[in-house]
Formats: structure tokens, C-alpha cells, sequence
């Protein structure tokens, strides 16, 4: 018979490469490839199989069929023009309020999607400005997906919420954003005070300047870019008001629970309110704005979350099986050394999200190892941040869109992978955002 430790570890490298070939596939294979994991352990190592994260896999579906709603009936062009117009009025300020419009945006949408149409237009900004563009687009696109952790209605958060529940530390919504706010807020500034005179002006720019001998790249870089010459329908504007109307509901039912119905003596829990709440509003959209119901099944941010939610399905109960079946050994070996420095947890979790390249699908994973460790719910609170990662090796969508739309190549992946134009911006913002959470987590704790 084998050891404790000799099973743990022949199950944790089985783990370890599911994640990693999920990875490498791509797409739904993560999900897939978790369920072909699931039933390694179970039928193979004789464990009892997990309870997949049905709960948070419900919160996405109605957060994003919502968010796909507001996407076809035109919103997400609305807020994408309101932005542009911010941007244009103060040009020389793009560096700072390009990153600090997408990290607001994902607030309030809940996904990160909405920065492509974005980044074309900061580029132009900066560009029109001669303002390298490299200096906002970086840091642009890791504040959109900053944002994520700090929105009432992204999957993180819910996923967060749900998680916390179901391990018998319930949190409230606004327990959480209270936190992760100001925290995303105060990392994203100090990113972009980096980003501010980061690498050298365009006009003294060696590599620019070879690239502008090119009478065809001189001549690209004079097209115009712009949203503000398309025209926005009224029910685009009803769109968004309706979607905002429903945030603010979740947010004011979050602060007021007592607005909430008894069922058998309990308040009903705001993990079914924000699934409730989102499902209607998504409703109230399609009837008010008249949009096609198969439209939003073909939406982009709708093909986004479906692919989330299979993965998290197969990867977080994969890693709910294991955890359970190896929770013996892990509290004995593990938990002394996390419970004495608590940052090697935000260490683990910002490594594991490097490869996941899911905020929600981190913490789906991350959280069951942090209770089986018998870390607090506000210490886990506070290293809500640290689940933003995959942008240590560029590969995710928003970054290559922010290398391919910059026109002038400034921003870029270097020579040596790691050397790119997100890492430093990407370090800054993360471990600013960590360190101010886990600070508040334990004044608001």
C-alpha cells in the first residue's frame, strides 16, 4: 500500500499536468481535460469525487448572458464612444486615464472584453499626442483585468462569494469590494505613475525612427481611429442604464439584506440574488431593446463565459476531488509554514493564475486550499489581487490585441519572452493592489 505523501504526490503531478495540458489546448480542453482527471482519482485511486462549484458556475452564466445582452444591444459601443470622448478632451493625460477607463469599465460590466475596442482608440491618443503609446497600452490592458476583482458582478468576486459560503465563512458583497476597490484602484495608479515617463520619447526613439524611413508605415500611422463617428442607437443608452439599474440593485440589496425574503428562518443568499437579479435585468434588456435572442448566444462576451464556465466546471472539481482526499496531509505539512508567512499563499496563487490565465478559475482552485489550510476568510479577502497573473508571459488576448493595435510597435514582447512591455506595469499594479487588500482586510476584517 503507498504512502500518505508517495499518493499525494503522484496525485498532485496528475493534477499538475491536467492543468498544464488544458492549458496548452486551450479553450474548453481545460474543463474537459479536469473531468478526464476527476475520473482518474476516482475510479483509478479509489477517492471520493468532489462537489463541482455548481454555485458559481450558475453566477457566470447569468453575470455574462446579461453582459452578452447589453453587448448586442450596442452598451458596450455607448461606454467605449463615452470613454473615447474622455480620452480625447485630455489627451496629455492618456497615460493616466486610458488605464483608469478600463479598469472602470470591467468595474462596472464585470468582464474584461470591453477593453479591445478600447485600445485602438488609446493608441490613437497617444499617438495623435506623440505620446509613446506603449506607456498607456500596457497598462491599460492589465487594468482591465484588475478591474475584475474589484466588480460586484464579476465572476471572481461571485466566485469568492460563493466559495467563502459554501466553507461556512460567509462574506458579503460589499465586504469584498469595500476591499478590492481601493485596492485596484491605488495599483492601477501606481502603475501608471511608472508608466508615465517609461521608455524614450518617439522622436528619440532609434527603432521608431528606423521604422518611419518606410514610406508605408509613416503612411499607417496617419489613419484615424475613432468611435465618435459612430452612431449610437437610444436603446444602446437604455441598454446600459438598465444594466447599471441591476448592479446597483445587487449592490443596494448587498447593503440592506433586510430587503430580502425569509425562506425557512434564513435570508436567501446573495449568491441566488446576483443570479436572480442579472437574469432579470438581462430580461429587461431584451424586451426594452428588442434584441435577438440567438444574437447574444453568437456575442463574443458570451462565447468568452461559456468557455469559463467549462473550464472552472472540470478544473475546480478536479481540484476539489484532491484537496478532499488529501486535506489530511496538506493541513499537516503545509499549514504551520502558510499560517507563518501568509504572503507564500498570494506567491502560490499569482503562480498558479500565470498559467490558468482565469481570475475566477484561480480562486475556484486556490480557495479549497486555503480553508483546508485554516487561513481566515478576511486574510483570503486580502490576497484577492494576487489571482491576476497571466500577464507575466503576454500570451493573453488583451495583450497581444494591445501589441498588434499599437501602431508604432512600442509596445511589444522582447528579445527574451519575460522582457515585454506588460511585466513591469503588470508587477507594480498586482503587488501594490496585494498590499493595500491585504492592509484594508485587516483594518475592515
Amino acid at each position: 500500500m503507498l504512502s500518505p505523501a508517495l499518493m499525494f504526490w503522484i496525485q498532485f503531478i496528475l493534477v499538475l499536468t491536467a492543468i498544464l495540458l488544458g492549458i496548452r489546448k486551450g479553450g474548453v480542453a481545460l474543463g474537459l481535460i479536469g473531468g478526464l482527471g476527476v475520473a482518474v482519482l476516482v475510479l483509478f485511486f479509489r477517492v471520493a469525487p468532489g462537489t463541482p462549484p455548481i454555485d458559481v458556475m450558475l453566477i457566470i452564466l447569468a453575470v455574462v448572458t446579461a453582459s452578452a445582452t447589453l453587448q448586442v444591444a450596442g452598451g458596450l459601443d455607448y461606454l467605449v464612444q463615452l470613454t473615447e470622448r474622455l480620452l480625447r478632451a485630455h489627451p496629455k493625460y492618456v497615460t493616466i486615464l486610458a488605464p483608469l477607463s478600463t479598469f472602470f469599465l470591467t468595474v462596472c460590466v464585470g468582464t474584461g472584453h470591453a477593453v479591445y475596442a478600447l485600445l485602438p482608440v488609446i493608441s490613437d491618443v497617444a499617438l495623435k499626442t506623440r505620446i509613446r503609446p506603449e506607456r498607456p497600452m500596457a497598462i491599460s490592458s492589465v487594468a482591465s483585468q484588475m478591474g475584475i476583482t474589484a466588480s460586484p458582478v464579476a465572476a471572481a468576486v461571485t466566485t469568492f462569494l460563493a466559495m467563502a459560503a459554501k466553507n461556512g465563512h460567509p462574506v458579503g458583497l460589499f465586504d469584498i469590494v469595500r476591499i478590492t476597490l481601493p485596492a485596484g484602484i491605488i495599483g492601477v495608479l501606481a502603475a501608471a505613475a511608472w508608466s508615465f515617463n517609461r521608455g524614450k520619447e518617439l522622436d528619440e526613439d532609434p527603432e521608431f525612427l528606423e521604422r518611419m524611413k518606410d514610406p508605408e508605415f509613416a503612411k499607417g500611422l496617419d489613419a484615424n481611429v475613432t468611435t465618435l463617428d459612430k452612431e449610437i442607437p437610444v436603446k444602446a443608452k437604455l441598454s446600459v442604464a438598465l444594466f447599471f439599474a441591476g448592479v446597483l440593485t445587487i449592490v443596494l440589496i448587498a447593503l440592506k439584506p433586510g430587503l430580502l425574503p425569509l425562506v425557512n428562518g434564513k435570508v436567501v443568499p446573495m449568491t441566488t440574488v446576483v443570479q436572480i437579479i442579472m437574469l432579470a435585468f438581462g430580461a429587461f434588456i431584451l424586451f426594452a431593446t428588442n434584441v435577438k435572442a440567438p444574437d447574444i448566444a453568437r456575442s463574443s462576451v458570451f462565447i468568452a463565459g461559456m468557455i469559463a464556465v467549462v473550464s472552472i466546471f472540470g478544473i475546480a472539481w478536479m481540484s476539489e476531488t484532491f484537496i478532499k482526499a488529501n486535506e489530511g496531509y496538506l493541513v499537516a505539512h503545509i499549514k504551520a509554514m502558510v499560517q507563518m508567512a501568509p504572503w507564500t499563499f498570494a506567491i502560490a496563487m499569482f503562480a498558479v493564475s500565470a498559467f490558468v490565465k482565469s481570475q475566477a478559475a484561480t480562486l475556484t482552485i486556490m480557495l479549497p486550499f486555503g480553508y483546508a489550510l485554516g487561513l481566515p476568510t478576511p486574510l483570503l479577502l486580502g490576497l484577492i489581487p494576487a489571482s491576476y497573473a497571466y500577464f507575466f508571459f503576454a500570451f493573453y488576448p488583451s495583450d497581444l490585441a494591445a501589441i498588434n493595435m499599437d501602431r508604432t510597435g512600442t509596445t511589444r514582447i522582447g528579445k527574451y519572452l519575460l522582457n515585454h512591455s506588460f511585466m513591469i506595469p503588470g508587477l507594480i499594479g498586482v503587488s501594490v493592489s496585494t498590499c493595500v487588500a491585504y492592509g484594508l482586510s485587516k483594518i475592515l476584517g
